[in-house]
């Protein structure tokens, strides 16, 4: 084997095996030539770089979006805004640091999961923890974990998002056990994260989809102390592009 690819092994082997701290690297940065220096920053910076992108990879990936959206070419002009906060604020991500939930409520086809899901694409994009699910499957997921014994677990997976999307919340009804479930997320989000509903129903018809009116009124409580609601108004996008007219 040459010297240089002895050398090759070498780094690729020591930079496997241990962390690198501050006090090694900066004896390590006076030891060499300027040239030398330089070529040991841009390793690292490149190094750097890679790690950044294999997390934001893995975030988008645990993150499981429907689709990968984004905000590109986003149709902005059917949305209320509340006050103090707009278009800017949202895309800021500004709502995370403030643990504050966001429910965007209008028609159906309106733009509502597709802000969503670019939210989350968002977020992973600059490596903060999200993750999506419907309403319907994130109570499938919950029955499922509890019925294996290991719902505080899967609890705390979620609760490690900065980002939680329920979409479609009153798309399908909620049985007494479902319920009860998915109020158990949005009572251990408050006040520790962000929860963003997707929803077509004004709140006073959530009683309808909990079953249950004080549960409703519990889970808008919560969502409405630290929350902001978007408003979708108009025709369906997916109407305006139909090829069946």
């Amino acid at each position: 084997m040459a010297v240089a690819d002895e050398l090759a092994a070498r780094v690729v082997a020591a930079g496997r095996r241990c962390s690198l701290t501050k006090s090694v690297l900066a004896e390590w940065a006076r030891r060499g030539a300027p040239r030398q220096v330089e070529y040991l920053a841009g390793y690292l910076e490149a190094e750097c770089a890679s790690r950044e992108a294999s997390k934001r990879a893995n975030l988008l990936r645990r993150c499981a979006l429907p689709q990968a959206k984004s905000f590109d070419g986003y149709e902005w002009g059917q949305i209320e805004w509340p006050d103090g906060f707009g278009r800017d604020d949202l895309l800021s991500l500004s709502f995370l640091d403030g643990r504050e939930d966001l429910v965007l409520m209008g028609d159906v086809g309106t733009g509502k999961t597709h802000m969503a899901e670019a939210l989350c694409a968002l977020a992973c994009q600059r490596a903060r923890p999200a993750r999506f699910f419907t309403a319907s499957s994130l109570v499938m997921r919950l029955r499922r974990a509890r019925d294996d014994g290991r719902l505080d677990r899967e609890l705390a997976q979620l609760g490690g998002a900065e980002l939680l999307v329920i979409d479609e919340l009153g798309f399908l009804p909620l049985d007494a056990d479902g319920a009860r479930l998915l109020f158990q997320v949005v009572s251990e989000a408050y006040e520790t994260q962000s929860v963003v509903f997707t929803t077509s129903l004004e709140f006073s018809r959530w009683g309808s989809v909990f079953g249950d009116d004080q549960m409703a009124a519990a889970v808008i409580d919560r969502v409405v102390h630290h929350g902001r609601l978007l408003q979708f108004r108009g025709e369906s996008y997916r109407v305006r592009h139909a090829l069946m007219q």
